[in-house]
């Protein structure tokens, strides 16, 4: 078994280019996994690993207090390494094909109200060096609805502010184009004109958003930024600029929008992705029946 198991994260690393933090993880669920069929169910080859018995260590998991999430990830590991020994010839039958994967709860996404990120923003000081990139950022965050990594590769020459409108790359290079709202379009001018050409003298930077030595923002950095201010403003909520991105397409909705427009603003390839934030606020839902529907 060992032997296998070894070929198995040999194959991961060459030949599927898999990160060394997932390899780890797969090392650790299996040899969990394989010292249960081994120790405690006493089966000594792979040939003779049923589907009973991959069934039989997650009852164990679960009379362990396992979580869902964590169980789905180790179904996904034991699911793999079986592929692997199937694909390979290595046995004749996968016991693993049909193992059913437990439902996993779906977490709602903290939301911050149109207060708390005002109150984020009038927590930067105007006398810091950069606060009106700061304000910028955070405001174009919620404004847009943009993802961090996109602000980050944000360029100049995708701003086409006359219009209202910034170009952006989402997930697989797909561009979209994205409203700028007056608030976000003040402050970024205010940035842009006041503020950023101090920053790129050395280095004629192209991105819009720069540190103090004219470089490319990075995801930790406008992290660190959102959490300096959140502190100053006295929110102890964990906060995260993915936050703001809830918090832009909940309020859209809230406000009568069409999903599918939120879908398209968010980039989001399937709508189920953007249904998430029609669950989030059940004060709302109630106030629109009672405002709107005859028999409330």
């Amino acid at each position: 078994m060992n032997d296998y198991f070894q070929d198995y994260l040999i194959m991961l690393r060459v030949e599927r280019n898999v990160s060394a933090n997932t390899i780890d993880a797969y090392r650790r669920d299996l040899k969990q996994y394989l010292g249960y069929i081994i120790d405690d169910l006493e089966i000594k080859s792979l040939y003779n690993i049923s589907s009973d018995n991959i069934r039989d260590y997650i009852r164990n998991l679960n009379n362990q207090g396992l979580a869902p999430k964590s169980i789905a990830r180790i179904i996904s590991s034991i699911r793999s390494y079986h592929n692997f020994l199937s694909s390979e010839q290595i046995i004749k039958e996968n016991p693993a094909l049909n193992l059913d994967t437990p439902k996993i709860p779906k977490k709602l996404p903290l939301v911050l109200s149109e207060k708390e990120i005002s109150d984020i923003i009038k927590a930067i000081d105007d006398a810091y060096q950069f606060a009106k990139r700061d304000k910028a950022i955070i405001e174009m965050l919620y404004s847009c609805g943009i993802r961090v990594s996109e602000l980050c590769d944000l360029e100049t020459s995708n701003l086409i502010i006359d219009d209202d409108l910034i170009r952006v790359m989402g997930k697989g290079s797909k561009e979209r184009l994205l409203p700028i709202g007056g608030r976000a379009k003040r402050l970024l001018n205010d940035y842009l004109i006041h503020s950023r050409h101090k920053l790129i003298k050395k280095t004629s930077s192209s991105f819009v958003f720069v540190s103090r030595n004219g470089k490319q923002l990075t995801r930790a950095m406008i992290n660190n930024i959102l959490k300096k201010w959140c502190l100053n403003s006295g929110i102890k909520k964990p906060i995260s600029p993915h936050t703001l991105r809830h918090s832009f397409a909940t309020h859209l909705l809230e406000g009568g929008a069409d999903l599918r427009f939120v879908q398209a603003l968010l980039g989001h390839s399937d709508i189920t992705t953007t249904q998430i934030y029609t669950h989030l606020d059940k004060h709302h839902i109630k106030q629109v029946y009672k405002s709107h529907h005859p028999r409330s």
